[in-house]
Protein backbone atom coordinates (compact mmCIF):
# COMPACT_ATOMS: atom_id res chain seq x y z
CA UNK A 1 0.00 0.00 0.00
CA UNK A 2 1.35 3.39 -1.00
CA UNK A 3 1.99 5.92 1.76
CA UNK A 4 -0.07 9.09 1.57
CA UNK A 5 2.15 12.00 0.56
CA UNK A 6 1.52 14.80 3.04
CA UNK A 7 2.77 18.35 2.60
CA UNK A 8 3.10 20.35 5.83
CA UNK A 9 3.65 24.07 5.30
CA UNK A 10 4.78 26.89 7.59
CA UNK A 11 6.40 30.30 6.96
CA UNK A 12 9.30 30.03 9.44
CA UNK A 13 12.72 28.44 8.84
CA UNK A 14 11.77 25.15 10.63
CA UNK A 15 14.74 25.09 13.02
CA UNK A 16 12.90 25.96 16.24
CA UNK A 17 9.25 25.07 15.54
CA UNK A 18 8.49 22.39 18.12
CA UNK A 19 4.80 22.01 17.28
CA UNK A 20 5.38 21.38 13.59
CA UNK A 21 8.21 18.93 14.30
CA UNK A 22 5.99 16.88 16.63
CA UNK A 23 3.17 16.88 14.08
CA UNK A 24 5.47 15.71 11.27
CA UNK A 25 6.87 12.91 13.43
CA UNK A 26 3.36 11.83 14.38
CA UNK A 27 2.25 11.80 10.74
CA UNK A 28 5.33 9.72 9.91
CA UNK A 29 4.37 7.26 12.65
CA UNK A 30 0.89 7.04 11.09
CA UNK A 31 2.47 5.97 7.78
CA UNK A 32 2.59 9.28 5.92
CA UNK A 33 5.39 10.31 3.58
CA UNK A 34 5.93 13.82 4.97
CA UNK A 35 7.52 16.86 3.32
CA UNK A 36 7.79 19.93 5.56
CA UNK A 37 7.97 23.28 3.75
CA UNK A 38 9.42 26.43 5.30
CA UNK A 39 11.60 29.30 4.18
CA UNK A 40 15.31 30.03 4.17
CA UNK A 41 16.99 32.88 6.05
CA UNK A 42 20.56 34.07 5.63
CA UNK A 43 21.35 32.74 9.11
CA UNK A 44 19.42 29.46 8.72
CA UNK A 45 21.43 26.48 9.89
CA UNK A 46 21.40 22.89 8.68
CA UNK A 47 18.70 20.77 10.29
CA UNK A 48 18.23 17.02 10.35
CA UNK A 49 14.75 15.57 10.68
CA UNK A 50 13.18 12.12 10.34
CA UNK A 51 11.22 13.39 7.35
CA UNK A 52 11.98 15.44 4.26
CA UNK A 53 12.31 19.22 4.61
CA UNK A 54 12.48 22.02 2.08
CA UNK A 55 13.06 25.74 2.59
CA UNK A 56 12.00 28.20 -0.09
CA UNK A 57 14.46 30.95 -0.98
CA UNK A 58 12.20 33.94 -1.52
CA UNK A 59 12.65 37.35 -3.12
CA UNK A 60 10.97 39.12 -0.20
CA UNK A 61 11.26 38.46 3.54
CA UNK A 62 8.46 40.54 5.07
CA UNK A 63 5.25 42.37 4.31
CA UNK A 64 2.57 41.66 1.69
CA UNK A 65 5.09 40.78 -1.03
CA UNK A 66 6.59 38.08 1.20
CA UNK A 67 3.22 36.41 1.80
CA UNK A 68 2.34 36.59 -1.88
CA UNK A 69 5.79 35.26 -2.85
CA UNK A 70 5.53 32.37 -0.38
CA UNK A 71 2.03 31.28 -1.38
CA UNK A 72 2.80 31.42 -5.11
CA UNK A 73 5.92 29.27 -4.55
CA UNK A 74 3.92 26.89 -2.38
CA UNK A 75 1.15 26.52 -4.95
CA UNK A 76 3.69 25.76 -7.69
CA UNK A 77 5.35 23.20 -5.41
CA UNK A 78 2.02 21.53 -4.67
CA UNK A 79 1.21 21.33 -8.37
CA UNK A 80 4.59 19.72 -8.99
CA UNK A 81 4.63 17.23 -6.08
CA UNK A 82 0.95 16.20 -6.21
CA UNK A 83 0.32 15.46 -2.51
CA UNK A 84 -2.59 13.47 -1.09
CA UNK A 85 -2.98 15.43 2.17
CA UNK A 86 -2.31 19.08 3.06
CA UNK A 87 -1.43 20.24 6.58
CA UNK A 88 -1.53 24.02 6.71
CA UNK A 89 -0.02 25.89 9.67
CA UNK A 90 -1.57 29.29 10.34
CA UNK A 91 -3.55 31.65 8.16
CA UNK A 92 -0.51 32.91 6.24
CA UNK A 93 -0.04 29.50 4.52
CA UNK A 94 -3.74 28.86 3.93
CA UNK A 95 -4.36 30.60 0.56
CA UNK A 96 -2.20 28.23 -1.54
CA UNK A 97 -3.31 25.15 0.41
CA UNK A 98 -6.98 26.10 0.22
CA UNK A 99 -6.87 26.77 -3.53
CA UNK A 100 -5.02 23.52 -4.28
CA UNK A 101 -7.33 21.48 -2.04
CA UNK A 102 -10.35 22.83 -3.90
CA UNK A 103 -8.82 22.15 -7.30
CA UNK A 104 -7.80 18.58 -6.43
CA UNK A 105 -10.51 17.87 -3.79
CA UNK A 106 -7.93 16.88 -1.17
CA UNK A 107 -8.05 16.61 2.60
CA UNK A 108 -6.89 19.88 4.16
CA UNK A 109 -6.08 20.31 7.86
CA UNK A 110 -5.86 23.89 9.08
CA UNK A 111 -3.72 24.12 12.23
CA UNK A 112 -4.02 27.61 13.71
CA UNK A 113 -1.10 28.20 16.11
CA UNK A 114 -2.59 31.51 17.17
CA UNK A 115 -5.58 33.77 16.62
CA UNK A 116 -3.83 35.29 13.63
CA UNK A 117 -5.99 38.34 13.00
CA UNK A 118 -5.46 39.50 16.60
CA UNK A 119 -1.65 39.37 16.72
CA UNK A 120 -0.16 42.72 17.86
CA UNK A 121 1.48 43.33 14.47
CA UNK A 122 -1.96 43.39 12.81
CA UNK A 123 -3.94 45.13 15.53
CA UNK A 124 -1.91 48.28 14.91
CA UNK A 125 -2.28 47.99 11.13
CA UNK A 126 -6.02 48.12 10.28
CA UNK A 127 -5.52 47.70 6.52
CA UNK A 128 -3.48 44.49 6.88
CA UNK A 129 -5.75 43.19 9.62
CA UNK A 130 -8.86 43.73 7.48
CA UNK A 131 -7.19 41.97 4.55
CA UNK A 132 -6.32 38.87 6.61
CA UNK A 133 -9.76 38.89 8.23
CA UNK A 134 -11.30 38.94 4.76
CA UNK A 135 -9.24 35.88 3.79
CA UNK A 136 -10.13 34.13 7.05
CA UNK A 137 -13.86 34.72 6.52
CA UNK A 138 -13.57 33.58 2.91
CA UNK A 139 -11.86 30.25 3.68
CA UNK A 140 -12.25 29.09 7.28
CA UNK A 141 -16.06 28.54 7.24
CA UNK A 142 -15.54 26.01 4.43
CA UNK A 143 -12.94 23.91 6.28
CA UNK A 144 -13.78 20.51 7.75
CA UNK A 145 -10.62 19.94 9.81
CA UNK A 146 -9.54 22.83 12.03
CA UNK A 147 -7.19 22.64 15.04
CA UNK A 148 -5.94 25.29 17.44
CA UNK A 149 -3.91 25.71 20.61
CA UNK A 150 -6.26 26.77 23.43
CA UNK A 151 -9.89 26.19 24.38
CA UNK A 152 -10.61 29.92 24.30
CA UNK A 153 -9.50 30.15 20.66
CA UNK A 154 -11.50 26.99 19.88
CA UNK A 155 -14.55 28.79 21.26
CA UNK A 156 -13.85 31.93 19.20
CA UNK A 157 -13.62 30.02 15.90
CA UNK A 158 -16.67 27.88 16.63
CA UNK A 159 -18.80 30.88 17.59
CA UNK A 160 -17.72 33.05 14.65
CA UNK A 161 -17.82 30.45 11.87
CA UNK A 162 -20.16 27.76 13.19
CA UNK A 163 -17.62 25.01 12.54
CA UNK A 164 -16.18 22.19 14.61
CA UNK A 165 -12.68 22.96 15.95
CA UNK A 166 -10.39 20.53 17.81
CA UNK A 167 -7.96 21.41 20.58
CA UNK A 168 -4.31 20.44 20.02
CA UNK A 169 -2.17 22.02 22.72
CA UNK A 170 1.53 22.87 22.42
CA UNK A 171 2.64 20.20 24.86
CA UNK A 172 6.13 18.67 24.56
CA UNK A 173 7.01 15.02 24.19
CA UNK A 174 8.14 12.94 27.15
CA UNK A 175 10.82 11.57 24.84
CA UNK A 176 13.16 14.53 24.70
CA UNK A 177 15.36 15.39 21.76
CA UNK A 178 18.53 16.05 23.71
CA UNK A 179 21.99 17.28 22.88
CA UNK A 180 24.78 18.31 25.22
CA UNK A 181 24.79 22.01 26.04
CA UNK A 182 27.17 24.22 27.98
CA UNK A 183 26.27 25.13 31.54
CA UNK A 184 24.47 28.43 32.10
CA UNK A 185 24.73 28.14 35.86
CA UNK A 186 26.54 30.96 37.64
CA UNK A 187 27.90 30.28 41.10
CA UNK A 188 25.88 32.01 43.82
CA UNK A 189 23.15 33.20 41.43
CA UNK A 190 19.62 32.10 40.57
CA UNK A 191 18.83 31.44 36.91
CA UNK A 192 15.68 32.80 35.23
CA UNK A 193 14.77 31.85 31.67
CA UNK A 194 12.50 33.15 28.94
CA UNK A 195 12.26 31.06 25.80
CA UNK A 196 10.36 32.02 22.67
CA UNK A 197 10.10 34.74 20.08
CA UNK A 198 11.44 38.21 20.89
CA UNK A 199 8.42 40.12 19.67
CA UNK A 200 6.29 43.03 20.85
CA UNK A 201 4.00 42.70 23.86
CA UNK A 202 5.70 39.57 25.21
CA UNK A 203 6.69 41.37 28.42
CA UNK A 204 10.38 41.05 27.57
CA UNK A 205 11.19 44.73 28.16
CA UNK A 206 9.60 44.54 31.62
CA UNK A 207 11.54 41.35 32.44
CA UNK A 208 14.77 43.15 31.63
CA UNK A 209 13.82 46.28 33.57
CA UNK A 210 12.91 44.08 36.54
CA UNK A 211 16.52 42.83 36.63
CA UNK A 212 17.57 46.31 37.80
CA UNK A 213 15.88 45.49 41.11
CA UNK A 214 17.32 42.00 41.54
CA UNK A 215 20.75 41.05 42.85
CA UNK A 216 22.33 37.62 42.39
CA UNK A 217 20.01 36.68 39.52
CA UNK A 218 20.72 36.10 35.82
CA UNK A 219 18.05 36.21 33.12
CA UNK A 220 18.63 34.16 29.96
CA UNK A 221 16.58 34.91 26.85
CA UNK A 222 16.47 32.03 24.36
CA UNK A 223 15.11 33.11 20.99
CA UNK A 224 15.13 35.80 18.32
CA UNK A 225 12.46 37.99 16.76
CA UNK A 226 11.30 41.29 15.34
CA UNK A 227 12.58 43.38 18.26
CA UNK A 228 15.85 41.56 18.96
CA UNK A 229 17.91 44.68 18.22
CA UNK A 230 15.74 46.85 20.46
CA UNK A 231 16.15 44.34 23.29
CA UNK A 232 19.95 44.34 22.85
CA UNK A 233 19.91 48.14 22.97
CA UNK A 234 17.79 48.14 26.13
CA UNK A 235 20.19 45.77 27.89
CA UNK A 236 23.10 48.04 26.95
CA UNK A 237 21.23 51.21 27.90
CA UNK A 238 20.45 49.85 31.38
CA UNK A 239 23.97 48.42 31.73
CA UNK A 240 22.61 44.94 32.44
CA UNK A 241 25.03 42.88 30.34
CA UNK A 242 26.05 40.88 33.42
CA UNK A 243 22.46 40.21 34.44
CA UNK A 244 20.75 39.55 31.09
CA UNK A 245 22.18 37.13 28.52
CA UNK A 246 20.87 36.52 25.00
CA UNK A 247 21.22 32.91 23.89
CA UNK A 248 19.89 33.51 20.37
CA UNK A 249 17.96 30.92 18.38
CA UNK A 250 18.34 27.53 20.05
CA UNK A 251 17.88 24.28 18.06
CA UNK A 252 15.08 22.01 19.31
CA UNK A 253 17.45 19.31 20.50
CA UNK A 254 19.32 21.76 22.77
CA UNK A 255 16.47 23.80 24.23
CA UNK A 256 15.50 21.42 27.04
CA UNK A 257 19.13 21.23 28.16
CA UNK A 258 19.16 24.97 28.81
CA UNK A 259 15.68 25.17 30.33
CA UNK A 260 16.21 22.48 32.94
CA UNK A 261 19.20 24.42 34.33
CA UNK A 262 16.93 27.34 35.26
CA UNK A 263 15.29 28.01 38.62
CA UNK A 264 12.28 29.84 37.15
CA UNK A 265 10.54 30.19 33.78
CA UNK A 266 8.78 33.37 32.62
CA UNK A 267 5.77 33.83 30.32
CA UNK A 268 4.66 37.45 30.73
CA UNK A 269 2.64 38.23 27.60
CA UNK A 270 0.66 41.47 27.72
CA UNK A 271 -3.09 41.68 27.13
CA UNK A 272 -2.60 43.07 23.61
CA UNK A 273 -5.45 41.60 21.59
CA UNK A 274 -7.28 38.30 21.77
CA UNK A 275 -4.31 36.29 20.48
CA UNK A 276 -2.17 37.02 23.55
CA UNK A 277 -5.15 37.10 25.92
CA UNK A 278 -6.01 33.51 25.06
CA UNK A 279 -2.46 32.25 24.50
CA UNK A 280 -1.22 28.96 25.92
CA UNK A 281 2.43 29.08 24.79
CA UNK A 282 4.91 26.27 24.06
CA UNK A 283 7.30 27.64 26.62
CA UNK A 284 4.89 27.20 29.50
CA UNK A 285 4.64 23.46 28.84
CA UNK A 286 8.40 23.28 28.27
CA UNK A 287 8.98 24.77 31.72
CA UNK A 288 6.66 22.14 33.19
CA UNK A 289 8.57 19.33 31.46
CA UNK A 290 11.83 20.80 32.79
CA UNK A 291 10.21 20.71 36.27
CA UNK A 292 10.81 24.36 37.06
CA UNK A 293 8.24 26.75 38.60
CA UNK A 294 6.68 29.44 36.43
CA UNK A 295 5.69 33.09 36.71
CA UNK A 296 2.97 34.03 34.23
CA UNK A 297 0.69 36.89 33.23
CA UNK A 298 -2.81 37.27 34.63
CA UNK A 299 -4.39 36.01 31.39
CA UNK A 300 -7.13 33.36 31.45
CA UNK A 301 -5.57 30.32 29.75
CA UNK A 302 -2.16 30.60 31.44
CA UNK A 303 -3.67 31.52 34.79
CA UNK A 304 -6.06 28.55 34.69
CA UNK A 305 -3.26 26.09 33.90
CA UNK A 306 -0.93 27.39 36.61
CA UNK A 307 -3.72 27.54 39.20
CA UNK A 308 -5.15 24.12 38.33
CA UNK A 309 -1.82 22.33 38.69
CA UNK A 310 -0.28 24.69 41.32
CA UNK A 311 2.84 25.37 39.25
CA UNK A 312 3.89 28.86 40.35
CA UNK A 313 2.65 32.42 40.62
CA UNK A 314 0.72 34.99 38.58
CA UNK A 315 1.65 38.67 38.29
CA UNK A 316 -0.98 41.33 38.94
CA UNK A 317 0.57 43.85 36.53
CA UNK A 318 3.63 44.41 34.35
CA UNK A 319 5.37 46.95 36.57
CA UNK A 320 9.07 45.89 36.65
CA UNK A 321 9.32 46.39 40.42
CA UNK A 322 6.26 44.18 40.93
CA UNK A 323 7.78 41.49 38.69
CA UNK A 324 11.07 41.68 40.60
CA UNK A 325 9.26 41.36 43.94
CA UNK A 326 7.39 38.27 42.70
CA UNK A 327 10.58 36.63 41.44
CA UNK A 328 12.47 37.29 44.67
CA UNK A 329 9.61 35.99 46.82
CA UNK A 330 9.25 32.82 44.74
CA UNK A 331 12.93 31.92 44.66
CA UNK A 332 13.44 32.69 48.36
CA UNK A 333 10.80 30.19 49.53
CA UNK A 334 12.66 26.87 49.49
CA UNK A 335 9.74 24.78 50.76
CA UNK A 336 7.33 26.20 48.22
CA UNK A 337 9.86 25.63 45.44
CA UNK A 338 9.92 21.92 46.34
CA UNK A 339 6.12 21.79 46.10
CA UNK A 340 6.07 23.55 42.73
CA UNK A 341 8.73 21.20 41.35
CA UNK A 342 6.80 18.17 42.61
CA UNK A 343 3.60 19.49 41.01
CA UNK A 344 5.41 20.15 37.72
CA UNK A 345 6.70 16.58 37.66
CA UNK A 346 3.15 15.31 38.18
CA UNK A 347 1.68 17.68 35.56
CA UNK A 348 4.31 16.63 33.01
CA UNK A 349 2.87 13.10 33.06
CA UNK A 350 -0.51 14.51 32.03
CA UNK A 351 0.46 17.39 29.75
CA UNK A 352 2.55 15.67 27.08
CA UNK A 353 2.48 14.90 23.38
CA UNK A 354 2.12 11.15 23.91
CA UNK A 355 -1.38 11.85 25.31
CA UNK A 356 -2.20 14.78 23.04
CA UNK A 357 -1.33 13.31 19.63
CA UNK A 358 -4.46 11.15 19.49
CA UNK A 359 -6.12 14.30 18.10
CA UNK A 360 -4.06 13.80 14.92
CA UNK A 361 -4.72 10.07 14.58
CA UNK A 362 -8.44 10.76 15.05
CA UNK A 363 -8.35 12.95 11.92
CA UNK A 364 -7.32 9.97 9.82
CA UNK A 365 -9.44 7.26 11.47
Amino acid sequence: MLKPKTIVSVTNDLATDQRVDKICNTLTELGHDVILIGRYFKDSKFIYRNYETKRFQLWFNKGPLFYANYNIRLLIFLLYTKPNVLWCNDLDTLPANYLYSKIKKLKLIFDSHEYFTEVPELINNPFSRNFWKFLERLMVPNLKHVLTVSQSIVNLFEKEYNIKVSLLRNVPSLKKQTAKVETIKVEGKKIIIYQGSINVNRGIEQMIEAMQHLNNYVLYIAGTGDISQEIESLITKLNLQDKVKLLGRIPLEKLHGYTQQADLGLSLEEDAGLNYRFALPNKLFDYIQAEIPVLVSNLPEMKNLVTQHQLGEIIENHNPKHIATKIEAMLSDKEQLKIWKKNAKKAALELNWEKEKHVISDLFD
